[in-house]
Formats: C-alpha cells, structure tokens, sequence
C-alpha cells in the first residue's frame, strides 16, 4: 500500500529540494544562487516557461533558501482566483509582518489567468512593494502578462528540459524506487513527456505500477503509455522508403483505429527517421543514439540506412506534417498528406 501511494505521487515525492537537484535550468538556478550569495533578491519575478518545467519547484526552494517557513509561504492559484477582490484581499494582507520568516513570500501560478482589473490592482502593489514581500509569479503565457508588470519583475525563462536530460531522470527516480529502467524505454518515457519533468514521472508511475519484474523495456512503456508500438513505426516507415502509400496509410489507420495519438506516431516517426539519416552521414553520431533504440529498431535503421529511397526531404515533410497537426480539423490529416507527398515524389523520381 505504501508502494502504491509513492507511485501516485512520484512528481512530488522527488520534486527538487535543492537549486543543486534542479535540472536543465542552470541559466536561472546560477543567477538566483549569486543574487542570494550578494543579499541582491529583488522583490518581483516572472518565472516563464512551458508546463512542468520547474517554475513552481525553483521559487519554493528560493523561498526556502531565504529562510522563509511555511506560515510565511503562500500559493495561489491564479486559474481560480482571478478577480480584483481576491488582489485587493492579497494587497491588505501584504501589510502584515511575516510571522517568523524574513519575508512573506508570494507565489502566484498561473498568474496569466488574472482578470485586466485585477492586474491593475496589483500593479500599485508592485510600484510600492513593502520591504518584507517578495512575489513569484509563474505564467506558461508570458505575453499574456500586461508589459505594465512585466517591467516591474526580473523574468526568468524556464527552458524544456532536453530529451537526455527527463530520460536520465526517468533512469534515475526507477531505480530510486527499486526498477531497472532500460535506456530505449526511459527515451520513449522522455519522448511522450514533450518537455515536461512533471510528464515524465506521471508516464513514470504508470508503468512503475504494473511491472512485475522489476525489469521494464522499451514493450512495457508502449503498452503502458499507449504509444504506437514499434512494428507499427517500422511498417510506415518501410512502406514510405518503398513508396507504398496504400501500406503506410494502412498501418496508420490501424494506430489510430487503436487509439494511438497521431502527434506522438509522427514524433516517433521523425525520430527514428533522424537516426536512419545520421547513421548514412554521421555514424559516430549514430553510433550513440541507436542506444536509444531496442535491438529490432537498431536493425531496422541499419537496413534502411542503406536504401537510396531515404532522404531528407522525407524527414522534411514529416516535421511539417508535425507543426501542422495541433491546428488540423483532423488531426492526422497532415500526417496522411505527408505520406502520399512523399510516395507519389518517390514513385516519380525512381
């Protein structure tokens, strides 16, 4: 029971601590450590970024190593308090002495949620902060907080952590909790997790809680995690180098038919077609990505590496078809276009 209730919680149970514990974001971390080091804390911030990025996380541990406790620490929710009563309620109790902190200190998330009236009543807190206050405000929508706020703050921007980066901590936290995370399954776990830390342990926890061995590959987390699973990849692929529209849109239908995301087919279709290329140009490079792959993947990309057919228009028109689906009416519409694009090119070019 108490296994289970770890894995329901893995983002929070091993959350960063420490500026030393947090990743891929050492170009704030290093600021906000020289600026505590030189008694130099401003008294606003805009923490900026995507979703799951550490914004949250950093400013609790700036909090923390300012020696705020936490009756002087308080978390809103911006998403659910946006109106100008709730500022005004925030602009009263600002006035009061921290407990037993040197600051009270303020971390509003979602902070692009607030209403127009409500920024305008927040900016006079901002011009005239009390000496004792430090806001953090954590917004995914930096453009949508008025410039008017935005010149009263330092602004940190949070950066996707790298693929390398969530596959590592994904490694990391499975054998924290007593799992052997395979190097192809902890790359897919950070390729569905699109940048987010929060993502790659919620992927995590769920096949965390249905291995029984203890072992888990690269099978567990497709199954898991309801990625299209690799034969499926392969058989488009191998159609596309084969100009097969006929097959590729066959075996894509069936994915989607099962349910399988069509961002997440095109990512891994991208992805495995890069290495296919790297390993004709650049085999050193090639060498150490095919660790990313499972041992059928390695020999797929090894044959297909070989065939005239593959190219880089191929891989060119899959990243489009990839920037177009989130907007598309169906949303692997563009995916099917890039596939007949790519045969019917094949087709009159051999």
């Amino acid at each position: 029971m108490k296994k289970e209730a770890r894995h329901a919680t893995l983002y929070r149970a091993y959350r960063p601590a420490d500026f030393s514990e947090v990743r891929g974001q050492e170009h704030v971390v290093g600021v906000l450590e020289k600026a505590i080091k030189n008694n130099k804390v401003a008294h606003a911030y805009l923490f900026c970024g995507g979703r799951g990025t550490g914004k949250t996380s950093v400013a609790r541990i700036l909090a923390k190593r300012l020696g705020v406790s936490a009756k002087d620490l308080y978390e809103i929710d911006a998403a659910s308090q946006t109106g100008v009563e709730n500022i005004r309620e925030l602009r009263e109790a600002v006035n009061s002495m921290p407990f037993e902190s040197p600051y009270r200190f303020y971390i509003i998330d979602e902070a692009h949620m607030l209403s127009k009236s409500a920024w305008n009543a927040f900016l006079k807190t901002l011009e005239e902060p009390p000496a004792h206050v430090i806001f953090v405000m954590a917004t995914t929508e930096r453009d949508k907080v008025p410039d008017t706020i935005q010149s009263r703050c330092e602004i940190y921007t949070f950066k996707q952590p790298s693929r390398e980066v969530l596959a590592q901590i994904a490694q990391d936290v499975a054998k924290k909790e007593g799992f052997t995370l395979g190097k192809p399954a902890a790359e897919l776990v950070a390729l569905l997790a699109e940048g987010s830390f929060r993502d790659a342990l919620s992927i995590l926890q769920k096949v965390l809680a249905v291995s029984s061995d203890k072992k888990i590959d690269i099978e567990e987390v497709e199954a898991v995690s309801g990625a299209p699973r690799g034969e499926i990849i392969r058989a488009i692929l191998g159609s596309l180098m084969h100009h097969d529209a006929e097959a590729a849109l066959a075996a894509l239908g069936q994915a989607i038919g099962d349910n399988m995301d069509a961002r997440t087919i095109a990512k891994l279709l991208i992805h495995r077609l890069r290495v296919i290329l790297l390993m004709r140009y650049a085999p050193a490079l090639a060498d150490e990505l095919s660790k990313e792959l499972s041992e059928t993947d390695v020999a797929f990309a090894q044959g297909s590496a070989k065939l005239p057919s593959v190219n880089s228009d191929m891989l060119r028109a899959l990243l489009e078809a990839y920037g177009r689906m989130a907007y598309a009416a169906v949303p692997h519409l563009p995916l099917e276009l890039a596939i007949v694009d790519i045969c019917e090119k094949g087709s009159q070019s051999a």
